[in-house]
């Protein structure tokens, strides 16, 4: 084993070893400080595990950096048993990813709280494993045109995951403020997609270049996530209390919102043409005011009641724009509707915090 290989993997082991156990310590203490606003409702609980998601991530790279070690060690790193194991934690490490990715704000639409497609890209990923493990047996460490055929599968997934963890990471930075990260993040994901290189073009680097891009990828990686970490503290200690919000429903397409920490005092709204918009948020405000609280969500899907998550961010979207806010103070999605699972969401504000008057009450009804 040389000493370049032997240097990364031990770096290897306990960068990720560090980096987890600060990420699931930061998990944890979050948890504590903000079960209020992670956990809502007196039914179905919202619990917000991406970050702990991405801590099991870097636990797995402790176990194929050991795994790595081990094999160089005892030299069966060309042996079919090692080859398994590395296809083994590849995988899992590719699912933490994703699953992190579930609960990321601003992933693609696809992805974010999206049980259907992420069940969908859970099995193309076990069938990728699967794969690479037949290529494994097969095929063993046959080259061809300067590609290592049985990588070629996990390669593709991984690039993949790559391409969303990018958007992801971009638009979460951007619209947290944090400009320069977003742009750091992106070269940090195009690093880890160049240290996964070597090994499927055999040809690529040399040694000492492909171990230096994974020790800077994996340490970056840390520093990134605990960025992210730090933000998500930020963006929960300035979420609204439902306690505090207060709407009132006073006429068709005209609404009173009082949030005072967003600097929004006995607001009034007026939606204008925008019916769909306000429909909406009355069902919401109607649900959440006079249902039991198992049927005070609405379903948000295609074939669902409402269609898209667009119709909800809209809602925001226009409320922001009608009120002017600042950067600092203007509304996010998930200030007003909250995610409780199963594709459903409700209104955040509590019942005796909104009011509708009663001839809307009745003309809503009728118009469904």
């Amino acid at each position: 084993m040389s000493q370049v290989t032997q240097f990364h993997n031990l770096s290897h082991i306990f960068i990720s070893l560090i980096g987890a156990v600060l990420l699931l310590a930061i998990y944890y203490n979050i948890r504590k400080r903000f079960r209020s606003v992670l956990e809502e409702g007196n039914s179905i609980k919202r619990v917000d595990r991406g970050l702990l998601f991405f801590s099991c991530g870097m636990l797995v790279w402790v176990f194929s950096g050991t795994w790595a070690l081990l094999g160089n060690y005892f030299s069966f790193e060309n042996t079919l048993i090692y080859q398994v194991g590395v296809n083994i934690f590849s995988t899992i490490n590719n699912l933490f990813w994703l699953l992190a990715l579930y609960y990321m704000y601003y992933s693609p639409q696809f992805i974010y709280r999206n049980e259907k497609n992420v069940k969908i890209i859970s099995v193309i990923i076990a069938v990728v494993f699967a794969l690479t493990l037949l290529l494994s047996i097969s095929l063993r460490n046959e080259v061809y045109v300067g590609i290592k055929l049985m990588g070629v599968p996990d390669f593709l997934l991984t690039t993949f995951l790559c391409y969303l963890m990018a958007i992801s990471f971009y638009r979460t930075f951007m619209f947290r403020g944090l400009k320069l990260v977003a742009l750091i993040s992106i070269v940090i994901v195009f690093l880890l997609f160049a240290s996964q290189l070597s090994d499927v073009f055999v040809e690529w680097g040399n040694e000492f270049l492909n171990q230096l891009i994974r020790i800077i990828t994996k340490t970056s990686l840390v520093c990134l996530f605990l960025v992210l970490a730090t933000s998500w503290v930020i963006q929960l200690a300035n979420t609204p209390r439902p306690n505090e919000m207060k709407i009132k429903f006073l006429d068709w397409s005209l609404i009173e919102l009082t949030i005072p920490s967003k600097g929004i005092i006995t607001e009034k709204i007026d939606f204008g043409a925008k019916t769909t918009q306000y429909k909406n948020l009355l069902d919401f405000g109607i649900r959440r005011k006079f249902n039991h609280a198992t049927e005070q969500c609405i379903e948000v899907r295609y074939g669902g009641e409402i269609k898209s998550q667009t119709y909800i961010t809209r809602i925001i979207d226009n409320i922001n724009t009608i009120l002017q806010l600042n950067e600092e103070n203007r509304l996010e999605r998930k200030d007003l509707i909250t995610f409780v699972g199963d594709s459903k969401y409700r209104l955040r504000i509590l019942p005796e915090n909104i009011s509708i008057d009663e001839a809307l009450v009745i003309e809503f009804d009728e118009s469904i």
